[in-house]
């Protein structure tokens, strides 16, 4: 069954008098525990094609479905509310809360969704507890390493439970170990059932997932499964 499903997507950016298509009439489905990776240049349309399937942005024609739910004709509120309940979002930069404790920052999705502060304080640290960081609970990001503030934006876009983990060049800032550490979770994540969309431009991170669909000039020009997968599990 597809849980993300686009049809003759198109968005467009108006800079100065001209008009560039970002992404340009794309169509694809992407299956309830698949993994998935997103390739391309940059400026070849993959974080916009990523930033509509997250409903962060809307697109200027065409749909997109997450779980068999049409976005097109929902308003602000109800993509935020979307967005929490169905999507787990991780970027390269972290985005941490600065002068937050790992514990807080993990917990904030809860506020959204309306748990009030004990539950979401039990969430939050089992999600850390389960990212091996049951140990840095009161740390500030500024604290903790790139790997480990990595694994702290994991966990915050795991405690709603999401079905998709939407991450955005999420070994950009790492180092090749700790790179290999991130991918081993997501591997494990995806073992678990859950769907892991990856964009990335690094071809040994994207021979971890099952299938790579590459971006140029805003069209897929190749969606095909990954015959020699890279897994973690072969490093051990």
């Amino acid at each position: 069954m597809a849980l993300v499903e686009v049809r003759d997507l198109v968005k467009n950016f108006i800079l100065g008098d001209e008009i560039v298509r970002a992404v340009d009439g794309v169509s694809l489905s992407i299956d309830k525990g698949e993994y998935v990776a997103i390739m391309g240049a940059s400026g070849s349309g993959k974080s916009t094609f990523m930033n509509m399937i997250g409903c962060l942005d809307v697109p200027t024609s065409g749909e997109v479905r997450i779980d068999d739910i049409a976005t097109s004709e929902m308003d602000s509120d109800a993509l935020a509310e979307l967005r929490n309940q169905k999507i787990g979002f991780v970027f390269q930069q972290f985005n941490l809360l600065a002068r937050t404790t790992a514990l807080d920052n993990v917990a904030v999705p809860l506020i959204y969704a309306g748990l009030n502060t004990a539950d979401r304080r039990d969430k939050a640290k089992a999600k850390l507890e389960e990212m091996g960081l049951g140990d840095r609970l009161d740390h500030s990001p500024a604290k903790l390493s790139g790997g480990q503030q990595q694994r702290v934006a994991i966990a915050r876009a795991l405690v709603t439970e999401p079905l998709i983990l939407l991450a955005d060049e999420p070994t950009g800032a790492l180092d090749t170990k700790t790179s290999e550490d991130i991918m081993q979770i997501f591997e494990s994540l995806n073992d678990a059932g859950i769907t892991i969309i990856v964009v990335t431009h690094e071809e040994d991170i994207a021979q971890h997932a099952h299938r790579n669909i590459h971006f140029r000039d805003g069209k897929v020009i190749e969606d095909k499964p990954v015959i020699d997968r890279r897994s973690t599990k072969d490093d051990r």
